[in-house]
């Protein structure tokens, strides 16, 4: 979706990928099939290209600072790096003054003797790697507290205190090189098992809050100095306070209606903001709900070898204000994300009201709840 957008100003865009099926890889101009520290892969690419992004925020900070040494690289290894690792995530947000959950950093056995008995019942999240509610556990008190510790290797970790949750929303915000910054509507998020499964936008806050979540997003951009297009993800407890969770160093899942309901979609900004142009206009055309489609609707049931078929994207297509993208992905698998509907309306009801029928139509959980 980056390169397509990216070509849609003018751009040739050349895509560093170690797989051989890349998404990425298959529209780019150039798709260099190396991992992410390849030495000879960098330097082609640092040669070829006029400036670097990354697509997401595993990608080693150590490949950003070396291409650094000879292009432009937006946003910068220590942006991205801040956000790899849950410990120093927690810690810069909490150090700048922003309202984060009570946590308490894991790096080795000796951090579980100091534990404060109000963070329990909590989660424990692995410092690094975790993505999709992958890396996490419930834990109710210190025995459980070391057996999580324990099934993760003992590998640094982050114990959260469990918070009541009113819902999750995020705000995307991109910010140039001059320090302007622009944000889309707050996305009201719904997961599934740890996964996005809807972004309801605008979200079903009130005025106050929503204002309250642009600001705080774009002080956080400001506190990194950042480079790009920047998702803060935020709890909204059901006293009505608002937390960050995350922050996500590259346009996010949660934007993707943006495409088809924004003047500028994430992806065009993310390529402004690289190529130092302008940044353009987030307004929403119309409300949209976005519906994310997993590897689960290319089964016919939940059995571990149930057969795979098409799923009936006819049917999809047949709904008004249904806009489907699917990824490119060449393995479909349960829990992996494939593609996405944006469902518009005229009012949000309207657009709800076609993603229920999606759900219904791809047999999504959940169409009810919405």
């Amino acid at each position: 979706m980056f390169c397509m957008a990216a070509q849609s100003l003018g751009y040739k865009v050349a895509v560093v990928d170690p797989g051989n099926a890349s998404p990425a890889g298959s529209v780019a101009d150039l798709h260099l099939a190396a991992d992410y520290l390849d030495a000879d892969a960098l330097h082609e690419l640092s040669e070829r290209c006029a400036a670097v992004t990354t697509e997401f925020e595993n990608v080693p900070a150590t490949a950003l600072d070396l291409l650094a040494r000879t292009t432009r690289v937006a946003p910068a290894a220590a942006s991205v790096a801040i956000a790899q690792d849950r410990i120093s995530e927690k810690t810069f947000l909490k150090g700048r003054g922003f309202p984060v959950v009570p946590f308490h950093a894991l790096r080795d056995p000796d951090d579980l003797k100091a534990i404060d008995l109000g963070l329990f019942p909590g989660i424990v999240k692995s410092a690094r790697f975790g993505y999709d509610g992958k890396g996490q556990m419930h834990v109710r008190d210190t025995d459980e507290l070391f057996e999580a510790f324990e099934s993760m290797q003992m590998q640094p970790c982050v114990l959260e205190r469990r918070v009541e949750l009113k819902l999750e929303v995020s705000c995307i915000v991109a910010r140039n090189d001059a320090g302007a910054t622009t944000s889309w509507p707050i996305a009201e998020n719904r997961h599934r098992h740890g996964i996005l499964d809807v972004s309801i936008v605008p979200a079903r806050i009130d005025a106050d809050l929503t204002t309250r979540a642009r600001e705080i997003a774009n002080a956080v951009a400001a506190a990194l100095d950042y480079r790009g297009v920047l998702c803060v993800e935020m709890f909204v407890t059901r006293e009505g306070e608002l937390l960050v969770n995350e922050i996500a160093p590259r346009p996010h899942n949660s934007g993707h209606y943006s495409i088809d309901a924004c003047v500028t979609s994430q992806f065009e900004q993310q390529a402004r903001v690289l190529a130092q142009m302008p940044l353009g206009a987030t307004d929403q055309h119309m409300p949209a709900v976005m519906v994310n489609v997993l590897g689960d609707v290319w089964f016919d049931s939940a059995a571990p070898d149930a057969a795979r078929r098409e799923p009936p994207w006819h049917r999809v297509l047949a709904l008004d204000h249904a806009k489907l993208h699917l990824y490119g992905k060449a393995e479909p698998r349960r829990g992996r994300k494939m593609g996405h509907v944006t469902c518009l309306g005229e009012t949000l009801p309207a657009a709800l009201k076609t993603a229920r029928a999606v759900k219904r139509v791809l047999g999504i959980p959940g169409a009810d709840e919405l």
